[in-house]
């Protein structure tokens, strides 16, 4: 049974994401996760998606549990959130789902760490985010 996530993703599976199996590659599991993690931050307005030295974040750590694979022919979504807000980091949840039974086919993981880029230096999560993200997700 699927969890209820706030925030959901369509993703498009292409032809280029299947590998010789002829079901997506394992590594397009982590792109379609960064993927909705960006649509994310833009809807909370966190991240403008204009300039990658203003994201304000950076990978530190990234789970993917397979649990089917992805056909060409299903229409997926991925759910995101954030479980935790820490000093200097972040952790995401996600769940890829096949849209129209909500069958489970992966969930994930990723700490994200507070970063400027500008002085390639961890900093404390923004305020601003805290309030914003834990405001969305009934968290503090």
């Amino acid at each position: 049974m699927a969890s209820t996530f706030k925030f959901y993703l369509p993703i498009q599976v292409r032809f280029s994401d299947l590998d010789p199996q002829w079901h997506v590659n394992n590594a397009r599991f982590v792109s379609f996760i960064e993927q909705a993690r960006f649509a994310y931050l833009i809807e909370l307005g966190l991240f403008d998606g204009k300039s990658f030295f203003d994201l304000g974040l950076i990978v530190a750590d990234v789970h993917i549990a397979y649990m089917a694979p992805i056909k060409l022919t299903q229409s997926i979504r991925v759910g995101c959130r954030v479980s935790r807000i820490g000093t200097k980091s972040m952790t995401f949840e996600y769940q890829i789902e096949v849209e129209n039974s909500q069958e489970v086919v992966a969930r994930g993981e990723t700490v994200m760490v507070a970063y400027d880029y500008h002085t390639s230096t961890s900093i404390p999560v923004p305020d601003n985010w805290r309030e914003k993200i834990g405001k969305y997700e009934g968290i503090s």
